[in-house]
């Protein structure tokens, strides 16, 4: 029996058909073209969508005013939401090889726009010669450490239907009584990012979907103390749910300035 606790409200997700460049860059500074820099490598989703300008939504991972050093990303051919997300082990090989294009191309470390790669985490890790850290999931041991003995962790995920105990990495009963996963499933964003192509979504629209979640969570359970984000589109909720919460709220752009920090000169 499992012993923490499943509630799924909407799902997130990022699919269209069309297939992008396999090579993709993000710069604070647009004319830097020479990625040999040292830059924190991102393995992509594929998504079918045409090569473009990056992300200007605040806060988002691929925006590059989010973080004050480069990035790099590698689309991983095959890397569909609906195969990663359920852990299709095929596509365990594709991340091997564009972790291996991205430490040619500058990268010092390596992370991943989707928490659901946390099953890759190993074997990439085995493949490079830099850090890699795929997935903010890796967080949840170190974040219950900092939490009082009987404070809990919120964890809102792209699909609570397979963000299992396998994926959280933790240790015995005791652990898993103190998460509490959260899901979006069927709401606005899920039902313009699950169509092909994709309908744009608003930030308004990511913050309501996750909001909705977290208040039903917080009404179960009062004693969260903190929120973990899994799904690389929810920095964008991120500040949101803070002013909303009052907690402490973590994501994947936290384990990416953290990773990055660790290697950078």
């Amino acid at each position: 029996m499992q012993h923490y606790e499943l509630i799924a409200i909407v799902q997130l997700s990022s699919t269209n058909y069309q297939t992008p460049p396999t090579q993709l860059s993000v710069n604070r500074d647009p004319s830097v073209t020479n990625q040999s820099q040292p830059s924190l490598g991102i393995l992509a989703l594929e998504t079918g969508r045409a090569p473009g300008a990056p992300s200007t939504l605040p806060n988002s991972v691929f925006n590059p005013a989010t973080f004050d050093f480069p990035t790099i990303a590698e689309m991983v051919p095959g890397a569909w939401v609906d195969r990663v997300v359920p852990g299709d082990s095929t596509l365990e090989s594709s991340y091997i090889a564009a972790a291996q294009r991205l430490v040619e191309r500058g990268a010092v470390a390596i992370t991943s726009d989707c928490g659901f790669t946390i099953r890759h985490q190993a074997a990439v890790s085995a493949a490079v010669k830099v850090p890699v850290a795929m997935s903010s999931l890796l967080l949840v041991p170190l974040l219950l450490r900092q939490l009082p003995p009987k404070g809990k962790l919120a964890v809102l995920t792209f699909d609570s239907k397979h963000c299992g105990e396998d994926l959280l990495g933790l240790a015995g009963r005791s652990e898993r009584e103190r998460v509490i996963i959260g899901g979006i499933e069927d709401g606005t964003t899920w039902q313009n990012e699950m169509k092909r192509p994709s309908i744009p979504t608003t930030v308004a629209e990511i913050e309501s979907d996750i909001a909705g979640c977290i208040s039903q969570l917080r009404a179960a359970h009062p004693e969260i103390a903190a929120v973990l984000l899994e799904c690389t589109m929810f920095p964008v909720a991120a500040p949101a749910i803070r002013r909303m919460t009052g907690l402490p709220v973590y994501d994947t752009a936290t384990l990416y300035r953290m990773t990055f920090a660790s290697v950078a000169s």
